[in-house]
C-alpha cells in the first residue's frame, strides 16, 4: 500500500485519492514519447480504476508498456502527490453503468456531459485498474 507511514503527508494523499474528481494519467507511447490525459478515477482497495475512452492512443500504450505515472493538479507547489504504477486493461470488472461507486461519485458529471452511464459508456468502456507501486508527497 502507498502512502501507508501515517505522515501528515500521506494522510492527505490519501485524502486526495479519496475525494479528487481528476488525476492526470501518463502513458508511454510504444515510441516511447510519454503522454498525460485527465481521467476521471476511482480509488478502491489500493488500487485506481478509471474507465479509458475505446479510441484512445493509451489502450495500446499500455499494452506495449504498462508502466504508468499519475498526478493531481496542484495550482501552487505545496500539494504535490504523483503516483508510480503499473496499468492493467482488466475486462473482469463491473461494465461501467453497473460499477456502482463509480457512477455514484460521477453521478453529476455523467448527467450534464452524457445524460447517462450508459451512454457514458458508449466511449469510455475499456476498464483500466492501476496496482500503485510507488507514491510520493514530497512537500
Amino acid at each position: 500500500m502507498i502512502f501507508d507511514s501515517g505522515s501528515a503527508r500521506d494522510l492527505r494523499a490519501l485524502e486526495r485519492l479519496a475525494t479528487e474528481h481528476v488525476v492526470w494519467l501518463t502513458t508511454v507511447s510504444p515510441d516511447g514519447q510519454p503522454q498525460s490525459l485527465p481521467v476521471w478515477f476511482l480509488w478502491q482497495d489500493g488500487t485506481i480504476v478509471t474507465y479509458g475512452d475505446n479510441r484512445a492512443r493509451r489502450n495500446r500504450n499500455l499494452a506495449a508498456n504498462p508502466k504508468v505515472s499519475l498526478h493531481f493538479n496542484d495550482d501552487d507547489g505545496s500539494d504535490v502527490v504523483f503516483i508510480e504504477g503499473e496499468a492493467t486493461i482488466d475486462p473482469s470488472l463491473p461494465p461501467l453503468p453497473e460499477h456502482t461507486a463509480y457512477v455514484a461519485k460521477y453521478a453529476d458529471r455523467i448527467a450534464a456531459n452524457f445524460h447517462s452511464p450508459e451512454r457514458f459508456a458508449e466511449r469510455y468502456s475499456v476498464p483500466i485498474v492501476i496496482r500503485p507501486t510507488r507514491g510520493r508527497s514530497p512537500y
